[in-house]
């Protein structure tokens, strides 16, 4: 019998929405304002930092850099991205609305810990406007924390006595491990997972609603 849960905590990008041409093209924007890099950044390049510590991400895409240049271009990324969020936003994965409103009104309490920038739920709940069926969330720009410690901090700070986090890569998978808390898998998302590791799984968000 599938243990009873009483809050759900989800990861941003790759579970709840997709806003990768959005990122690519702040990336993008960033990059033509300055001199010192030379090849665009692609979409398939965002796709697979997608997830990645905020500041692994540029390490990652750009390790040639000397820290003072990768400090200042991240610097500059981030103001792109956090506009392009707000105005731009992702493709949000369908019928995460009726989802988050079945849920809502099953009781579950509902959290995001994600690992991007500060500002950046705060820009998603600004585009979709689904701000008001989050409790709380916390992300790796705050204090650098990885998502693990975050994940504990979201069930420490608001007293969480069975929850369960929503993610769909390894990274998430992992952080879910070292926390304590049970993890289902997104399918439909940037990573994989193997069934074994991780049985708790969702093609598309509304499993939930006959996982939960």
């Amino acid at each position: 019998m599938l243990q009873r849960f009483d809050s759900v905590i989800f990861d941003l990008d790759g579970t709840l929405w997709n806003s990768s041409e959005a990122i690519t093209k702040a990336f993008q924007a960033a990059k033509n304002s300055v001199d010192y890099i030379e090849h665009d950044i692609t979409l398939a390049q965002v796709q697979s930092v997608t997830g990645m510590p905020y500041g692994a991400v540029y390490e990652r895409l750009f390790p040639t850099l000397p820290a003072e240049r990768r400090e200042e271009f991240q610097a500059l990324c981030a103001e792109q991205e956090l506009t392009a969020a707000r105005e731009h936003g992702g493709v949000l994965y369908p019928e995460l609305e009726e989802t988050l409103r079945y849920l809502q009104e099953r009781q579950y309490r509902l959290f995001i810990v994600s690992n991007c920038q500060r500002g950046y739920v705060e820009a998603f709940f600004e585009n979709s406007q689904l701000g008001h069926y989050f409790e709380g969330h916390q992300c790796f720009g705050t204090r650098g924390l990885p998502k693990s410690e975050n994940i504990s901090e979201v069930v420490s700070q608001y007293g969480l006595q069975a929850p369960v986090y929503v993610g769909d890569t390894r990274g998430d998978f992992e952080a879910s491990q070292q926390s304590g808390t049970p993890f289902i898998f997104a399918t439909y998302g940037f990573g994989e997972v193997s069934p074994e590791e991780a049985p708790l799984r969702i093609n598309q968000l509304a499993d939930l609603r006959n996982l939960l």
